[in-house]
């Protein structure tokens, strides 16, 4: 299976642990095989395999209760 690169503008995050939550969230999804949020940054890379859209990631990110967009 091929891996895929997602890069986010993820908005809303005001701390380190805001930016874990969402870290945590992910990497406990099917498919994620690993993710870098920065909130300094308002930023997402998150590693996936090729069954995980972009628009799938973005949507596991907004309903952790922050704004994300590709």
């Amino acid at each position: 299976m091929s891996e895929v690169v997602h890069n986010l503008t993820i908005t809303g995050m005001t701390c380190g642990g805001c930016s874990g939550r969402v870290t945590r969230v992910l990497e406990a999804t099917p498919g994620v095989i690993s993710a870098t949020i920065s909130h300094e940054q308002n930023s997402g890379v998150i590693t996936t395999t090729s069954q995980l859209s972009t628009e799938n990631i973005v949507d596991i990110v907004n309903d952790t209760g922050f704004n994300a967009s590709a």
